[in-house]
């Protein structure tokens, strides 16, 4: 699936996308990984990538020193804008993951991302860490919250390619089925590739997501 491709999609879902935290089980693990997330960025300068409806940045505002946060569309950064922030700690910009056009002179200490590192194509992992150690620098904290696979909640794997990136088919508001990527990555496999970039490496799992902290070298 190419980038544009992803981005559209959930821009046509936007208005609906915050309806997956209301489920009773997946709303308890959310908001016990959004404490962890909140403990883990306190007193950071946090660029978060992706903030989509802005469920995760109002419990990082709650005690980073500043966020900015990011998103492709338009329509996501204007929904999280709607939430309640502390006056003057969160501002908001459209990013691209893929290429980070951040405003000059901002400096972070800390990057987080929700739901972003499945969306990710194997092939491009490295430019998208490169993107993300450019931002942060040496001894930048990396905060990652993606999805487990969860029995009788998990759509289905469609197909896998040659690379081993998996992919569902999901259904937009209209109807209309499209297929996007979406990997879920082992802890040897995650551990592997982030040892490489970082140190202090540690991931922790509930039953609907994993977390995982790293200090880039």
């Amino acid at each position: 699936m190419k980038r544009e491709a992803l981005a559209e999609y959930y821009a046509h879902c936007a208005e609906s996308f915050d309806e997956k935290y209301q489920e009773p089980d997946l709303e308890e693990d959310a908001y016990a990984a959004a404490e962890h997330v909140s403990d883990a960025l306190a007193n950071k300068d946090v660029l978060e990538l992706g903030c989509g409806s802005g469920f995760w940045t109002q419990h990082i505002a709650e005690s980073a020193k500043s966020v900015l946060a990011t998103d492709i569309n338009e329509v996501m950064l204007e929904m999280a804008q709607d939430h309640d922030y502390p006056d003057g700690k969160v501002e908001f910009a459209v990013a691209d993951w893929h290429a980070l056009n951040l405003p000059a002179g901002r400096k972070f200490t800390a990057c987080f991302a929700a739901g972003m590192w499945s969306h990710i194509r194997r092939d491009e992992y490295d430019s998208a860490m490169k993107n993300i150690q450019k931002a942060l620098g040496s001894g930048g904290l990396l905060v990652l919250i993606d999805d487990n696979v969860v029995e009788d909640f998990t759509r289905p794997t469609a197909r896998t390619d040659s690379d081993g990136n998996t992919y569902q088919i999901r259904e937009l508001p209209d109807g209309t089925r499209v297929e996007v990527i979406k990997n879920f990555p082992t802890d040897s496999y995650l551990k592997k590739k982030f040892s490489a970039i970082a140190r202090e490496v540690r991931l922790s799992r509930n039953e609907f997501f994993w977390m995982l902290t790293c200090v880039l070298k």
